[in-house]
């Protein structure tokens, strides 16, 4: 069972870029659609980005409101899958969370689908 830990979170100012990372053990993120979900204080948990597995194509999805600012990329070798956020905005404040699963394409933003989830990481955007 793969396990994942993500890095990388912490307090900026609205325009500025962070940079999550979401290192796995256990087994390789290639074989697993990789994805980032948020949850912001009060609501509930959204998809942000995915990368899809290697066997089915690889290209990466977006949510509407991170389209354009947002970068998620997989590193095979050093087994790690990172979202690059670049003007970020108050309202992307929240708990960013790494998950892996086998969605459907079809399925890919659909929360339930995942089956393994990091601890989570506080990204804070000041206005």
């Amino acid at each position: 069972q793969v396990q994942l830990v993500e890095s990388g979170g912490g307090l900026v100012q609205a325009g500025n870029s962070l940079r999550l990372s979401c290192a796995a053990s256990g087994g390789s993120l290639s074989r697993y659609t990789t994805a980032w979900f948020r949850q912001p204080p009060g609501k509930e948990r959204e998809f942000v980005a995915a990368v899809i597995r290697s066997a089915s194509g690889g290209k990466s999805v977006y949510a509407d409101p991170v389209k354009g600012r947002f970068t998620i990329s997989r590193d095979n070798v050093k087994n790690t899958v990172y979202l690059e956020m670049g003007g970020l905005k108050p309202e992307d404040t929240a708990v960013y969370y790494c998950a892996a699963g086998s969605p459907a394409l079809s399925a890919t933003t659909y929360l339930r689908m995942y089956n393994t989830w990091g601890q989570g990481t506080q990204v804070t955007v000041s206005s």
